[in-house]
């Protein structure tokens, strides 16, 4: 199997190039040192490497899974000092953020293309003492080379969907093999345990919670200056986050229709992809909505609604939502977005009622009164007018939802633990 695979993936890779470049010219971040992901690495950044073998090679794609990998860094490093460690994303926008925020001592770079030659070239360079993945990123020759190098490889914060378990279950031939190499699979839920022994009975899985519930709000973060957008005055902020197509439209011609009723009420619209700034821009022209583009040169002034097509600033904006509506989950989109960290600012959220991806967490935060879900895009406006209504309400959804997640803590500890257990 891997035969075929590593004789197609150039082929493959050929195909998906010119989306590849297209990407890389619209989303933001870090750019500079694209060519890693070639294996080809600067003279200074090749000595970084060399001088960090033997250490624990973390991998995440994008900036969801690099935060919780700059968390799980932090709490590894300040309880194992002598540990060493390098840190490797997938996207451009995950990279500028571990550059950003990676600990002291912490080598960052781009993870190479699963090519074998150029992930040979990277294990010859760091030869780590373990590989951790985050999440599903389940790469076969990085998989296979870190096996064939007896590198202790593990895959942390693990989920499987319904969707994908069905796609790793058809193809479990291929799958099986590698999920069995794992030394260590930890899951965030029961269900995600059976998800992966389906697939991979003789995989070595187990529960160790769901991370993201251990992250924490920055104790500094900065707040954005909405005035010279919306004016001075007093605000209510609804801010649609991690938007996708359909979305915006739908979100947009639904806060139109509620604006006369609410005196100061804006609309803060974060798309999941910053490149689609300007797809967004000429929706909310088509729907007369007066807005102004973040990333624009010049923009006007006392708008009702900013489209923020950037990255890295969610968590500011949500600081100071009044009401959070959580994309990927309206307007036939039903796989949804992380809710923590929404819930972590005791934000009021909305979201639709099925999250494929995260079941989990929905349950959660539904079992304790912490969020309002909609069945049907034609409530949305339902819901936004009893949220702005009453103000008791809103204050009292979000501490729910804070208080709701304190109670799932400890899967970052827990799965230190195991990884120590291992080395």
């Amino acid at each position: 199997m891997m035969f075929i695979y590593n004789l197609l993936f150039p082929l493959a890779f050929l195909f998906f190039i010119p989306g590849l470049v297209i990407k890389l010219i619209r989303r933001p971040g870090q750019k500079q040192t694209f060519l890693e992901r070639f294996a080809i690495f600067s003279p200074e950044k090749k000595q970084q490497l060399k001088a960090m073998q033997g250490a624990v090679w973390i991998h995440s794609v994008s900036v969801g899974e690099t935060m919780i990998a700059l968390s799980l860094l932090k709490k590894w490093q300040t309880e194992h000092p002598e540990r060493k460690f390098v840190l490797s994303t997938t996207t451009t926008t995950g990279q500028a953020l571990a550059m950003e925020k990676a600990p002291a001592g912490v080598v960052v770079f781009f993870c190479p293309i699963d090519f074998i030659f150029f992930v040979r070239r990277v294990f010859v360079l760091l030869k780590p003492c373990m590989m951790i993945i985050l999440e599903t990123e389940i790469w076969p020759n990085m998989i296979n080379e870190a096996h064939r190098r007896n590198v202790k490889t593990v895959l942390i914060n693990a989920r499987m969907s319904d969707k994908s378990s069905r796609g790793y279950y058809r193809f479990r031939m291929f799958f099986r093999p590698l999920l069995e190499k794992f030394d260590s699979i930890c899951v965030q839920t029961e269900a995600d345990f059976k998800r992966f022994s389906s697939v991979a009975p003789a995989a070595p899985v187990k529960v160790c919670g769901n991370m993201k519930f251990d992250q924490t709000v920055p104790e500094n973060l900065p707040a954005i200056d909405l005035t010279g957008y919306f004016g001075t005055g007093s605000h209510m902020i609804l801010l649609a986050a991690s938007t996708h197509p359909g979305e915006e439209e739908l979100i947009a011609a639904t806060f139109k229709s509620i604006l006369p009723e609410f005196h100061g009420l804006k609309l803060v619209i974060i798309p999941r992809h910053a490149e689609r700034g300007g797809e967004i821009a000429s929706t909310l022209k088509k729907l007369g909505v007066n807005f102004a583009q973040r990333t624009a040169a010049d923009n006007p002034q006392n708008v009702d609604c900013l489209l923020a097509d950037t990255t890295g600033e969610m968590l500011s904006f949500m600081k100071q939502a009044d009401v959070v509506i959580m994309g990927k989950s309206l307007a036939g989109q039903n796989e949804g977005h992380n809710l923590i960290e929404p819930a972590l600012l005791a934000r009021p959220i909305i979201t639709g009622s099925i999250l494929k991806n995260f079941r989990f967490v929905l349950n959660v935060l539904k079992e304790n009164n912490a969020l309002l879900t909609i069945d049907s895009d034609d409530q949305l406006e339902e819901v936004l007018c009893r949220l702005f209504n009453e103000p008791e309400l809103r204050k009292t959804i979000g501490e729910n939802a804070k208080a709701a997640l304190i109670k799932h803590k400890g899967a970052t500890e827990r799965t230190i633990k195991s990884l120590e257990e291992m080395l």
